[in-house]
């Protein structure tokens, strides 16, 4: 009974990254399509996805502070309902209204609040639940639901646009309805003591920030920049398929996937493996920063299509190494009344990433494919430098996290025959 639970749990709470990452990479496909109907500027038509990612970006922090005081299970059906809302905005004006770009961008907006309180309160709700090597599994098991909503998105992308291309709009609200039902009934959350009151609350993270900041922060920028070029990438890659390469519709989204599915594959096997090992971690999270700096460096001498594709699929891979590591030094760093707010800003710090990415390439695309992945590999070489100097949280072995799950099984064991 209770491994059914346990598996009801994790499906449950692998959907709301699923549905989360939806929001625009089921866009991505539609972006050139909406440019040529609305007679958009590429960066007019960049701003879709950064209006989503920016709101989602400033909203997190308070999010994270409601689901560490009150519960992380109700935050994320109100938000699941929030985002569903946007996505009928946005619908309603492509379809009834003669000038609707600033109606959709209204849509994006209330979207992105929504998505606020998804996938990053998914991540700390996994650490209430969930500890040890089946805490890194867990987290792996979201980072590639996340992905592999990036897979699928681009290919329903194109599918639902052969209708119209406004309709991947009320895609969203079907597919966030449903998830916040099946959350609210399947997501068993543990009874917590109350969060603290915000000023005390906002005394810890200071404390926390000055005790473990040194590496913190770094991590918070290199998980942002890996989301930056991610995204960045796959809007360059959208734009080129149907420019350079008159390549659209199902085809196109599934060139699209195709970096994605590298990335899922690697982000599994990755979370599966890592457990807590934090040594191992690092030696991991460094070989894939080293792997996306090289792919970025070499693309930028290819616009051949074969190459192209084969070389940013190697990058994806390295971000497939790196993400899980990151969630799980991230989600380990503090104690679990904290953990919300912690995950939170993460999570933050990634959606301006993916903020950034579409408009910053829609710029650099202006000048030349070299100056777009020359300034990738060089934001790469940034990042790798400062995970290799500064992300180094406290050592423990291999045995000691076996030991710490050890230990904290027997506790639970001892509190249930307490109970009993």
């Amino acid at each position: 009974m209770q491994a059914n639970q346990g598996k009801a749990n994790i499906f449950a709470i692998a959907l709301i990254p699923l549905v989360m990452v939806l929001g625009n990479s089921m866009l991505v496909p539609v972006l050139p399509t909406m440019k040529s109907k609305l007679n958009l500027s590429e960066f007019q038509v960049s701003l879709t996805i950064t209006a989503f990612s920016l709101a989602a970006g400033l909203i997190i922090p308070l999010v994270g502070y409601l689901s560490d005081r009150f519960g992380r299970k109700w935050i994320i059906v109100v938000s699941l309902i929030i985002y569903g809302i946007g996505g009928i905005i946005s619908g309603f004006a492509a379809w009834s209204l003669e000038k609707p770009y600033m109606i959709i961008l209204i849509g994006r907006i209330i979207q992105g609040i929504g998505a606020a309180g998804t996938s990053p309160i998914a991540m700390a709700l996994i650490g209430d639940v969930y500890s040890g090597a089946k805490e890194s599994k867990a987290l792996g098991i979201i980072e590639s639901t996340n992905g592999l909503g990036k897979i699928l998105s681009p290919i329903i992308g194109s599918l639902i646009a052969l209708i119209i291309w406004y309709a991947v709009f009320f895609t969203f609200p079907i597919l966030c309805f449903a998830t916040a039902v099946f959350v609210w009934i399947g997501v068993k959350e543990k009874k917590k003591k109350q969060g603290k009151p915000l000023p005390e609350y906002l005394g810890a993270l200071k404390q926390i920030f000055k005790q473990k900041g040194k590496w913190l922060v770094p991590a918070f920028f290199v998980g942002s920049v890996g989301l930056f070029i991610l995204f960045g990438v796959l809007f360059y890659l959208s734009e080129m398929l149907e420019s350079e390469y008159q390549i659209d519709g199902i085809i196109k989204g599934c060139i699209l996937a195709i970096p994605l599915l590298g990335m899922v594959i690697t982000a599994y096997i990755t979370g599966a493996k890592i457990k807590q090992n934090k040594p191992l971690i690092r030696k991991i999270m460094i070989f894939g920063l080293l792997l996306l700096t090289a792919s970025m460096l070499t693309v930028s001498f290819f616009k051949q299509i074969y190459l192209l594709i084969g070389f940013l699929t190697l990058g994806s891979i390295g971000t497939g190494l790196l993400l899980p590591c990151l969630n799980t030094l991230i989600t380990g760093a503090v104690e679990k009344a904290e953990r919300g707010m912690i995950t939170s800003l993460y999570g933050s710090v990634r959606f301006l990433g993916v903020a950034f990415g579409p408009p910053l390439f829609s710029w650099l695309m202006k000048i030349s494919h070299k100056t777009v992945f020359f300034s990738m590999a060089g934001l790469s070489l940034v990042t790798l430098i400062l995970a290799f100097f500064f992300i180094k949280p406290s050592k423990n072995s291999k045995g000691e996290s076996e030991k710490n799950e050890q230990l904290s099984t027997l506790f639970k064991k001892r509190e249930k025959l307490t109970t009993t």
